[in-house]
């Protein structure tokens, strides 16, 4: 069972993060190329639309605006998409740093915007291979020590993890970990066959479907090396055999639904 909200990453085309509409000392602090507030917004916008086309899925990790929060969110209504937020911590709907009322007052003004929010971390899969993707990275931050902790991904198991707030300028892929935010990418969303294309080269992540199958084939055959008590074995066999057969229910249906089984998927 998933420990995070799932998500289908299969549906997104684009990933972006931090844009900071409206915050007034964005530019300064992470020496964007911007003159006044109003050049960032409208060269925001500009290269958004020139990037995502109207039936789009964007998925935002986090800080898409600032300032006056009416005025600022106003503006993402005339991006190009169907977009997806996952909170950050300026966001007025984030957890982190809002109330549960303060999110219920301002939640109508970002889906008003055109905006669906998610949780703070979410896990799904995308062409097969598991995903997470939070505002937050598993450790980082834009200043000396790491920020609201208990709201980012608990630890780094192997997942892929997609992420913004560091507004690191280098691009991209650190370890399991990718930056996603406009500050590393032109201040434009990222396609995500990017993602996908960095994904396959990391060699020590499978898809999600050969885990399962893989991880279900030790079951059984840890279960067919266990040695029992003559006065267990009746009621070890029956459950054996019921266990048995449900692991191989669910091996068939779940190879029958891979669309390219590994060499010897099948073999007990």
């Amino acid at each position: 069972m998933s420990e995070y909200s799932w998500f289908d990453f299969d549906q997104v085309d684009f990933v972006t993060a931090d844009s900071h509409f409206s915050h007034a000392r964005i530019s300064e602090l992470a020496e964007r190329p911007f003159t006044s507030i109003e050049e960032m917004n409208a060269e925001l916008i500009r290269r958004w639309n020139e990037t995502v086309g109207p039936s789009d899925v964007v998925l935002h990790l986090g800080d898409v605006a600032l300032g006056p929060i009416e005025e600022s969110i106003g503006l993402t209504a005339h991006l190009n998409g169907r977009r997806y937020l996952v909170p950050g911590n300026h966001d007025r709907v984030s957890p982190a740093t809002q109330s549960k009322n303060a999110i219920e007052r301002f939640a109508p003004l970002y889906e008003a915007a055109g905006w669906t929010i998610l949780p703070e971390v979410i896990e799904g899969t995308r062409g097969g291979y598991r995903i997470l993707a939070s505002h937050y990275p598993y450790k980082g931050d834009s200043q000396e020590s790491d920020r609201h902790t208990t709201h980012r991904p608990r630890w780094d198991d192997g997942i892929p993890l997609l992420h913004g707030h560091t507004h690191a300028r280098d691009h991209g892929p650190n370890g399991h970990e990718f930056h996603v935010g406009v500050d590393a990418h032109g201040y434009a969303p990222l396609p995500f066959t990017v993602i996908d294309a960095w994904i396959r080269t990391l060699r020590d992540v499978e898809p999600w479907l050969e885990v399962a199958i893989r991880e279900a084939r030790e079951v059984i055959a840890d279960l067919d090396a266990t040695e029992t008590s003559n006065s267990d074995t009746m009621f070890y066999l029956m459950g054996y055999n019921e266990l048995r057969t449900a692991l191989e229910e669910l091996l068939s249906a779940l190879e029958s639904s891979h669309p390219n089984p590994p060499p010897n998927l099948t073999q007990g």
